[in-house]
This record gives structure tokens, C-alpha cells and sequence, in this order.
């Protein structure tokens, strides 16, 4: 049964600056409980009125605490230069959100659940095998490597895209104090860092409803990306709980990249293949699709029914 829950603009610091969050608290919440809490971000460039809510909404009617927060130098959040991607300053940014958050009169600091979703997808696996306080991971749609799928898009024929880009990386190189900006997505074949049709349409039907996105992030972003490996923490996870959703023709993660990444992951874990593409499953029936599994996911592993009190001791579910 669903509960009505009441949500909330907060702030807590990473590493010195602000960052913008909404808090969400169950409004069945019993004086003195304690319940577990899912930290959440969005992908490349994403803030979060882009379509978090779906799931937030979704994950507090079922009764848990959730902080869904936007990383510094995007969104309501503080820092400079705006929309640089540094892949360690995001995970801080979740590990610090973890802090706050744990640090709440209404939430259980040993029930953390992690949501992370395209390139938050790789965050959260690689958080959760560094920091022992995550109880459970979805990871939906998740990167686990921006150099392969960079090699995948000129196999698919995209040359003027990437070309384009690799142009603004030399640029950027030749001239590390100088910030130079690409877009994120783009209506030609001009360079973009989610090049093609389907996140350009993605991001033009989100946007008015985030009116803090902007379409450019750092060519730093890109090289730092490219830097990063997802890869070598899955295996690192166990004995954390991971739930992976996997979409059958994804053009941005590839399919094939993120089934081989989930067969090198620990028990306890759990695969959800869906038919459809990297945007298909945020909204509407996608959504729908997938959504009913990621709640019972963190009700097993969070133990959402036998939320616990101050003193620490569990009172009996609802």
C-alpha cells in the first residue's frame, strides 16, 4: 500500500560548496522511527527534475527516506566552472550525501541504499565497493566505460561526431587553463558528447522541466570520463547487494558492455533485461516496467518493514 510522504529543499556541503537536494520523508513516520534512506543522483549532466522524481515518489510511497541531490557545478548546486564532470568529485558528492543524510533524526544510518542511473549507474557500483555503509545498489542503465563506448559509436559510423569531439580534446590539451565547453547533445552531426537522435529527443522533452540544465558541459568532463574505469570495483562490491537494469538496445551504455560488467559481480545480485533503448525507461510504461522490481529490491536488502527506533531496536511493521 502506498503512504503519502512530504518533501522538502535541502542542502549539504561536499567539499566545501552547497549542493541542492530534495529530501523526502514517509508522513507514516512514527515518532522516534527511524527508516532506511536511498541517496540518488542523475547521469551525464542530468539534474534533477529530469525525471527523478518518478522513482523518488515512487521509493517514498513505499515507504523509505530518500535524498535526491544534484552534484556541484550542476543544477541548484554551488561550483565553478558550471558543468564540469570530474567522476571523483561525483562520488564524493554521494558519499558526502550518505554523511548528511545518515546524520537525520529519520533515518536508519545502517539501512543506505544507492540509485544511480547511465553514468550515476557507474558511480554508485563504484561507491558502493569503496564505502561499507551502502546496504544495497540499483544500478539502472548503468556506464562501466566511456573510451569502449567511444570505439562503439564509430563502429556504428558516427565519425563527424566524434571527430568533432576528439578536436575539442586536442584543444583542450594544448591549453589545460583555458575551459572550453561542448554540447551535451545536438540536432546535426556536430560534436556532442551523447551524439545521435535519441538523447537529443530525451533532452529536449526533459528540459523545460529542468530549467537549471544547460546543454554544455566541460571538455575536461570528457577527458576525465574517458580516464575513468567503472570496471575494476564490480567484482569489489559483494557483499553488497547489486540490481542491474539493462536495456536491450542501449546506444549510449551498450548492452553488451553492461552484461559482461554484471557477470564479474558477487552474489547477491540481480539482472533485469528490458526491451527497449537508454531512454525508454524513465517515464511512462518503461517505467513501469521497472520500477516494481527496483522497490522490492531495497525492501529485501533495506528492511523497509522493520524500520527501527532511536534507541536502535526494530518496531513491528506497519
Amino acid at each position: 500500500m502506498s503512504a503519502s510522504f512530504r518533501r522538502r529543499d535541502v542542502h549539504f556541503i561536499s567539499e566545501g560548496l552547497s549542493c541542492a537536494a530534495w529530501y523526502y520523508v514517509p508522513d507514516d513516520l512514527a515518532p522516534g522511527e527511524r527508516r532506511p534512506v536511498i541517496v540518488m543522483a542523475h547521469g551525464w549532466s542530468g539534474v534533477k527534475e529530469m525525471c527523478l522524481a518518478n522513482f523518488a515518489d515512487a521509493f517514498a510511497a513505499a515507504g523509505f527516506v530518500v535524498l535526491v541531490f544534484d552534484y556541484r557545478y550542476f543544477g541548484a548546486s554551488e561550483g565553478e566552472p558550471r558543468g564540469e564532470i570530474i567522476p571523483s568529485h561525483q562520488r564524493s558528492d554521494y558519499k558526502n550525501a550518505i554523511t548528511w543524510a545518515s546524520a537525520q533524526p529519520e533515518v536508519d544510518a545502517d539501512s543506505v541504499g544507492l540509485w544511480g542511473t547511465s553514468f550515476s549507474g557507474g558511480h554508485v557500483m563504484v561507491v558502493a565497493a569503496e564505502d561499507r555503509r551502502v546496504k544495497a545498489v540499483v544500478a539502472h542503465v548503468p556506464a562501466v566505460g566511456v573510451r569502449s563506448t567511444m570505439l562503439h559509436w564509430l563502429r556504428r559510423g558516427m565519425f563527424r561526431e566524434v571527430w568533432h569531439s576528439l578536436s575539442l580534446l586536442v584543444r583542450q590539451v594544448l591549453r589545460p587553463r583555458k575551459t572550453y565547453l561542448v554540447p551535451v547533445v545536438s540536432a546535426s552531426h556536430d560534436a556532442a558528447t551523447l551524439p545521435g537522435k535519441e538523447a537529443w529527443d530525451w533532452k529536449q522533452r526533459t528540459a523545460p522541466i529542468a530549467p537549471t540544465w544547460r546543454n554544455e558541459v566541460t571538455v575536461r568532463s570528457v577527458i576525465a570520463a574517458m580516464r575513468d574505469s567503472v570496471r575494476p570495483s564490480i567484482p569489489r562490491i559483494a557483499p553488497t547487494p547489486l540490481l542491474m537494469v539493462v536495456a536491450s538496445r542501449d546506444h549510449y551504455c551498450f548492452t553488451q558492455q553492461q552484461l559482461r560488467a554484471f557477470a564479474t559481480a558477487g552474489e547477491p545480485k540481480k539482472l533485469i533485461e528490458v526491451d527497449g533503448g537508454h531512454f525508454d525507461f524513465y517515464e511512462g510504461p518503461g517505467l513501469s516496467q521497472v520500477l516494481p522490481a527496483q522497490i522490492e529490491w531495497f525492501r529485501t536488502y533495506l528492511d523497509v518493514g522493520h524500520p527501527t527506533t532511536a534507541s536502535g531496536s526494530h518496531t513491528q511493521p506497519h
